[in-house]
């Protein structure tokens, strides 16, 4: 196993957690959407909401650890070959807006579960609230959580096309860099 990038990938730890934070985000967001097959009050719908919060809770600890081994992780694997100046700025802005959608996500969520007086479940143990309840405050986070959700669904749609654009049409490394080594 690998824990530190080299000029021409990243470690094995950074691509593991890469493609298990895919998966969670995911499970995420399918379960907020396969809840709304369900009546309101319903067993299923509650339970796909719990794992909601719980997956989302998890995307927060493994963002966590992802920024720990960006930094332990040292170099930044090159691109071969070098992409244009603003192809890097455009790249750097979206790995900042999905880093702040996998930090910030889960905190609303936590918010919203918390001014809402509910409990706040985390795979047996119940987290404490982070603050006070204030019902409307709850809700009006709820609504920015939504539509920021929403805008994820595009961040992470286009994360992904571009990954595949310049696998296919720039035919770089890039895609490659954060693909497990076949030896």
């Amino acid at each position: 196993m690998i824990w530190k990038n080299t000029s021409e990938r990243y470690s094995s730890v950074s691509i593991g957690l890469h493609w298990l934070m895919f998966i969670l985000i995911a499970a995420v967001y399918a379960c907020i959407e396969l809840r709304e097959l369900y009546p309101k009050g319903s067993e299923l719908r509650e339970l796909l909401k719990t794992w909601h919060f719980m997956l989302g809770l998890s995307v927060l600890l493994l963002v966590l650890l992802r920024v720990v081994a960006r930094f332990i992780g040292g170099i930044k694997p090159t691109i071969t070959p070098p992409i244009e100046r603003w192809q890097t700025l455009v790249a750097a802005l979206m790995h900042y807006a999905l880093y702040g959608l996998m930090l910030g996500m889960p905190i609303a969520g936590w918010l919203i579960l918390s001014f809402a007086g509910k409990p706040i479940p985390f795979f047996g143990l119940e987290l404490p609230a982070l603050v006070a309840e204030n019902k409307d405050l709850s809700k009006q986070i709820k609504e920015i959580h939504e539509t920021i959700g929403t805008l994820g669904y595009y961040l992470i749609g286009l994360h992904a096309f571009a990954a595949l654009v310049h696998h296919y049409g720039f035919k770089d490394n890039t895609l490659r860099r954060m693909l497990a080594n076949k030896k």
